[in-house]
């Protein structure tokens, strides 16, 4: 049986980074000819880095991305390249997202995105215009090969499956596809949902990377057309993935209409049958559920600060949970010599937290510098008293003493250069169980979209990974065991403000991720005083979500892009009536 050899390029571009980008590219080119390749496909947008967003209301920056194309095609050479970037549309105003293939030194043909998505964090609408072109199959080394981006694999009797029964003999789907937690068998189902319908391969490529709140997590898969997987990329690392594509004789399927083919490369008179050195196994065993979380958060920490010039970072360490996650995330993402932390006790603090915080640092191999808020306390609770007529408590102390803290850590940031990574996670924006200016002053948001209770699920298992590879764990067990608290007063624990996690984070994944409301919620099943005290928890802390900094993206739907509800809004909807007991 004939085959296309095809090489899968999953690339952590820039946004914007046109130069740098088109090195990426014509490295993965150079890379997918030395294994004997006959066609490379890289990432959609991968010229402009995904998504560009308003540039692309910027004239210059289109014209530099098309120049940049330019490059790339006269790079190539008896391997055909697929590559993605902006382009404009054949007849009438607007821009397209689209894909060009090139060979020979040339552009030989493009496609253009027919199904642009509007929903979540994508608002392709707003600078695309949807393309309604015939697509082509283009002849490459004797396979005909079709070409779709993102969206369009996704719709059933859409572009794929008109260009696999047209007789395609592989579709290939250029992406920037970001992460979300159980993504990986939502797309596998998808592609086997599409194959069958199609009759032909898929080749499904995606980007890497972390791009502002967004995290692409790679993961290219390919799969034949009985439905196999024949190739799995890396999981949040860059990679070039070359496998052999079966393709079917001639007289095997049935075509079904007709679509407009053009030869790129003339098939080969002998294919290298034996695999050159640079080919390994293309299947990985996939991440376990937490493991890809954890992945995710690392390598969207590590591009944020990276691509936006910060090489160090600077924690408050509580001695607390989210505070212990953060900084184990920054040191496996930057190293421990990148990671500064501040433990900044006050009256309050607990001597077991102090003590884990320093337990932390050293384990973490980070250095840890001690600076007590107590004298500023007193100084603030002393000027606040000639303004109030009595020496602050209760929330406006407890808030003062959050935003002391915010002010050390700002203040080391403009002295040093040293971003500063919130330790906020998702239960505590969600409900505005934070102190604007204080705890969510900073430059980065690392877990502001885990849940608490998959907080302590990450601790667990970074621990348990240390001690597989013979290590220590980093986190100690008392900062897992004990009850979560502020500690801003005495005795305080979480569960006195909000519900207990359990119960709260479930409430919370219906009302902000599914849209459920309060009446759907209780006739769910769940407690109607605790849905009642998490709704208006939530919508009350709107104002404090818009001025958070961004953090990873590892949900379906996370506070910023996802979720844009107004601040100011009365929709309440009304109460499920109690049921007539007799």
């Amino acid at each position: 049986m004939s085959f296309l050899r095809l090489a899968a390029a999953q690339l952590n571009t820039v946004v914007g980074d046109l130069s740098g980008n088109v090195d990426q590219i014509l490295a993965a080119l150079s890379a997918a000819e030395a294994a004997g390749a006959d066609i490379c496909v890289v990432p959609e947008l991968a010229i402009p880095g995904y998504p560009p967003e308003d540039l692309l209301l910027k004239p210059a920056f289109v014209a530099d991305n098309v120049a940049a194309l330019e490059k790339v095609a006269a790079a190539s050479g008896h391997c055909a390249i697929v590559v993605g970037y902006v382009g404009a549309t054949p007849s009438g105003p607007g821009l397209s997202n689209a894909a060009a293939i090139c060979a020979g030194g040339r552009v030989v043909g493009t496609y253009r995105k027919r199904c642009l998505p509007n929903y979540g964090v994508f608002d392709e609408q707003r600078w695309f215009v949807v393309s309604n072109e015939t697509p082509t199959l283009f002849g490459v080394a004797g396979a005909w090969v079709g070409i779709s981006i993102c969206e369009d694999v996704w719709f059933s009797d859409g572009p794929v499956a008109q260009q696999g029964r047209a007789g395609a003999d592989v579709v290939v789907n250029l992406n920037a596809s970001p992460y979300n937690r159980g993504r990986r068998n939502e797309r596998l189902s998808m592609l086997r949902a599409r194959v069958d319908e199609a009759g032909c391969a898929i080749a499904y490529v995606n980007q890497v990377g972390g791009q502002d709140e967004l995290v692409f997590d790679g993961d290219s898969l390919v799969v034949a057309a009985d439905g196999t997987l024949l190739a799995s990329g890396a999981q949040f690392a860059p990679d070039l993935v070359v496998v052999d594509i079966p393709l079917a004789e001639d007289g095997g399927r049935t075509v079904e209409g007709k679509l407009p083919r053009v030869v790129v490369t003339e098939p080969r008179a002998e294919r290298p049958r034996a695999a050159p050195p640079v080919l390994r196994p293309a299947l990985r065993p996939p991440l376990s559920d937490e493991a890809e979380v954890y992945a995710a958060l690392v390598l969207g920490t590590r591009d944020y600060l990276g691509k936006n010039g910060f090489t160090e970072a600077v924690i408050g360490l509580s001695g607390g949970i989210d505070s212990s996650v953060v900084a184990t995330i920054a040191v496996d993402a930057l190293g421990p010599s990148h990671v500064h932390g501040i433990s900044m006790p006050s009256r309050y603090s607990s001597d077991g937290s102090r003590h884990d915080a320093g337990v932390l640092a050293t384990s973490l191999g980070i250095d840890l510098h001690v600076v007590s808020i107590e004298e500023a306390h007193v100084a603030f609770t002393s000027m606040l008293a000639s303004v109030l007529g009595r020496e602050p408590s209760g929330l406006t102390d407890e808030n003062l003493q959050s935003r002391l803290r915010g002010v050390l850590l700002m203040g080391v940031s403009n002295a040093k250069g040293w971003i500063v990574l919130t330790t906020g996670n998702k239960s505590e924006m969600a409900t505005g169980y934070s102190t604007l200016y204080g705890d969510s002053a900073g430059g980065f948001a690392v877990i502001k979209d885990v849940p608490k209770t998959l907080v302590y699920e990450l601790c667990r298992y970074r621990n348990t990974q240390a001690v597989l590879e013979g290590l220590p764990a980093p986190i100690p067990d008392s900062v897992i065991d004990k009850p979560p608290s502020a500690e801003l007063r005495p005795d305080q624990r979480d569960d006195q403000s909000l519900p207990p996690y359990e119960k709260l984070d479930p409430v919370l994944q219906g009302y902000v991720e599914r849209d459920r409301t309060a009446p759907d919620l209780v006739a769910e099943g769940f407690d109607p005083l605790v849905v009642d005290q998490v709704v208006r928890l939530v919508d009350g802390a709107e104002y404090k979500r818009r001025q958070m900094p961004p953090g990873v993206r590892i949900t379906t739907k996370a506070f910023g892009k996802d979720r844009r509800m107004p601040i100011t809004n009365h929709y309440r909807p009304p109460a499920p009536q109690e049921p007539d007991r007799g």
